[in-house]
């Protein structure tokens, strides 16, 4: 067992097996082009080889951990992947081919870079739930706003941007973006609306640079918050190492004292 283990967890292992999922990438991706149709039958098969070694991984593993497997998220994640790449793409279900490409994903669960900022992103959603919601009641008042303000207007471009709240709505989701924002929208509404600019400049600034700076601070905050909790379990383990180094050399002591 311990020697499966330390296969399992080799680094040279992990290598490996981000070496296949790449090479998996590549063999997708060229199952949509013209080299693909003539050569399907050899990308079949070289598919259905990565499969057997991730499934096989998998095996080591539950072999390994057993049910300790099921605690990490990241191997239910590669599990439930791999699990799907296994059902029948025939048929009703030929569209599940398609999700193939998932397994990529699986460098999220290997690559400890990858690992360390899905977790960021993780920490990071209550606070982004806070911006989010302000961001929603911003849009939500601004579009009452706009519908009020220029959807009354008889102008088709007037009807057609703000002439209800959820037409409004989504002309304002395109200002945030800056897509066209000005040319396509403001410009028009301020030959018909002059001091129009007054309500999308501040409207600009709080959406998409206010907002979106707050998104950045709340990952970089949770990221560095992750490195922290990293250092001190490193820290942790390795004052745990030298605590157990130190109480077998006691014991070492203790018994020649005895001998002697």
């Amino acid at each position: 067992m311990s020697k499966l283990t330390s296969i399992v967890e080799a680094k040279s292992f992990q290598n490996f097996l981000v070496a296949v999922i790449l090479f998996n990438a590549v063999t997708l991706g060229l199952e949509t082009t013209q080299f693909g149709k003539d050569n399907a039958l050899l990308l079949h098969k070289i598919d259905t080889v990565i499969l057997l070694i991730f499934t096989l991984e998998l095996l080591l593993k539950l072999i390994v951990y057993r049910l300790k497997f099921f605690k990490s998220g990241w191997n239910c994640f590669d599990f439930i992947i791999v699990a799907i790449s296994w059902i029948p793409a025939g048929g009703a279900l030929s569209v599940l081919r398609a999700f193939r490409i998932l397994r990529v994903l699986r460098l999220f669960s290997i690559v400890p870079q990858m690992r360390r900022v899905i977790g960021a992103l993780g920490h990071s959603l209550p606070g982004m739930a806070s911006v989010i919601g302000v961001l929603g009641i911003v849009f939500y008042v601004s579009a009452v706003l706009t519908t009020k303000l220029f959807g009354q207007h008889p102008d088709p471009n007037m009807q057609e941007w703000f002439g209800s709240l959820g037409a409004s709505a989504y002309t304002l989701f395109q200002v945030m973006t800056l897509e066209s924002w000005s040319m396509g929208i403001v410009r028009p509404t301020m030959e018909l609306f002059p001091e129009s600019w007054l309500f999308f400049v501040p409207f600009i600034i709080i959406t998409s640079f206010a907002v979106l700076n707050l998104f950045i601070g709340i990952i970089v905050d949770a990221m560095q918050v992750m490195h922290d909790e990293e250092v001190k379990t490193e820290q942790m383990s390795a004052t745990k190492e030298d605590i157990d180094r130190l109480e077998a050399k006691l014991d070492e002591l203790l018994k020649q004292k005895k001998h002697d």
